[in-house]
């Protein structure tokens, strides 16, 4: 998703050859998903962390080619804004004790990250929105040296042809009434705000549609009960403000074609999915090239003559349309495989917390994907999709609507449904004992004590008011309060607001 292109511009010619390309490609994947050319040995898992920097001051701190020089480490890597950095996990079977190693590699990574930063002159933020950002953090000029994030950026406001515009209206704080934002930015860096965390699930192709149709179906639960960007720009928003941020820093869509139902790259989608083959077609079929960069691979040939095809450019392609689930082909080590890549979730607040997302997730998802009458088959895709923007609104106090339940809060619906269900499904994927209570527990505490990331953000930012501070003094407050907790390592159920 992240491979980089060639510096400079692309004419009408490049862009019909890229077109061609791509359903050549398109083409390929289908005899491959008719012919059963994918590898499924084995069920494995990947994650992906986005990370913010920020100094001594609680500000961002344009340094990330600084840490990157200093970390000298492969699973580092830039991402859109200078003070930005992603951390790529290996990946690793899900069953037994994976999970707890891979909680343990996180700590030794984010550790390793912090002292190398530390080098730097920088600290490291898991957080889903920094909430020290300003206006001029999303100035052109702090761009990651990239020809990848110069020719998108360029891309994207060339498609829209007007400023990028962000307007949104929040959950009011406790006692108070809704905030809103209204602001303009010159690139897409607004979307160097959204800081998440990336799941990966391996599937068998003829399991892809069963465990996308369920990832769908949990997106709304997943923000709900893991929110942690409630503040941009200086203002109280959605628990989950990465959510409405993002589709707005990447729209290529001026207000016209908004008006005329084109949809958006940021995309939840509009139905449920048969084969993965749907959502690749939907992105040939409905989304222009950004980045028409093309290679002298014919997939169909090379696929033919024995060879696994690398399909570049329907991967580049899919790479620049965002759905929250999004369909990945990939090769490793020769051999292609499928994965689903839940991409909802903020970062932080801690490792414990991430892990516990993640857990729920996987078997929520197995369980969902396997019930004799699936429950994509109960509801409207509509229903979901309102699941996913409402639970980011509101947080815990939001309403999602579920099958056999009807309208309840996202605590309520886990703890009465959805967690069984995880447990069952952890247990169906081989999945330790001693992993499932860990991070189902978390997933469980959270829950009863109805505290996010979010809530303790909101919480901590209206006790610092009320003791006199203004909000740009109690947002820097508050986030070094945060980032002393996140690297204490509690779970932020159990933090404490000062």
């Amino acid at each position: 998703m992240g491979k980089d292109v060639a510096p400079g511009s692309f004419n009408p010619r490049d862009r019909g050859r890229y077109r061609r390309k791509v359903q050549r490609c398109l083409d390929t994947l289908a005899r491959m998903l008719s012919d059963g050319s994918f590898s499924f040995p084995r069920k494995h898992i990947g994650l992906e962390v986005e990370l913010n920097l920020v100094d001594e001051a609680m500000r961002p701190s344009m340094s990330n080619a600084a840490v990157l020089d200093t970390l000298d480490d492969p699973l580092f890597t830039t991402e859109l804004s200078q003070h930005n950095i992603e951390l790529n996990v290996p990946p690793r079977p899900l069953d037994g004790d994976s999970a707890l190693r891979l909680e343990q590699d996180l700590h030794a990574h984010l550790d390793k990250a912090r002292a190398k930063a530390g080098q730097a002159g920088s600290l490291i933020a898991p957080i889903g929105i920094l909430p020290t950002l300003r206006q001029e953090h999303f100035d052109q000029k702090w761009l990651t040296n990239s020809a990848r994030y110069s020719l998108l950026n360029d891309q994207i406001l060339a498609s829209r042809g007007e400023q990028t515009l962000l307007s949104l209206e929040g959950s009011g704080l406790a006692g108070k009434p809704p905030e809103r934002l209204r602001s303009f930015a010159d690139s897409i860096l607004p979307e160097a705000a959204c800081t998440s965390v990336q799941l990966h699930l391996q599937v068998a192709p003829e399991e892809f549609a069963a465990h996308w149709n369920a990832a769908q179906c949990l997106a709304g639960v997943q923000v709900a009960l893991g929110a942690n960007s409630p503040f941009l720009l200086g203002k109280a928003l959605w628990h989950e403000t990465r959510i409405p941020l993002f589709l707005q820093a990447t729209d290529t869509r001026p207000e016209e074609l908004k008006n005329q139902g084109v949809r958006p790259r940021v995309w939840f989608g509009e139905r449920w999915i048969t084969s993965i083959f749907d959502l690749f077609e939907e992105n040939v079929r409905y989304f222009p090239g950004l980045l028409p960069e093309t290679d002298d691979e014919d997939p169909m040939e090379a696929l033919e003559s024995g060879e696994v095809p690398k399909l570049t450019e329907l991967r580049l392609h899919n790479g620049t349309v965002w759905r929250w689930n999004r369909p990945v082909y990939d090769v490793v080590d020769g051999k292609p495989h499928l994965r689903v890549e839940n991409r909802v979730l903020p970062a932080g607040p801690t490792v414990v917390d991430m892990m516990a997302n993640a857990a729920f997730f996987y078997g929520a998802q197995r369980a969902l994907a396997e019930q004799e009458r699936p429950v994509w088959t109960q509801m409207s895709f509509q229903a979901a999709e309102e699941n996913l923007y409402t639970g980011a609104r509101n947080g815990f106090d939001a309403r999602l609507y579920w099958p056999g339940v009807g309208w309840v809060p996202p605590d309520e619906l886990v703890l009465r449904v959805l967690l069984p269900l995880a447990r069952q499904g952890l247990r169906d994927s081989d999945v330790s004992t001693d992993v499932a209570d860990r991070y189902l527990g978390v997933i469980e505490r959270r829950c009863i004590a109805r505290r996010s990331g979010s809530t303790w953000q909101r919480e901590s930012v209206v006790r610092a008011q009320e003791r006199g501070l203004d909000r740009d003094s109690a947002l820097v407050a508050m986030l070094r309060d945060y980032l002393q907790l996140a690297e204490a390592g509690e779970p932020v159920h159990e933090w404490p607001v000062a």
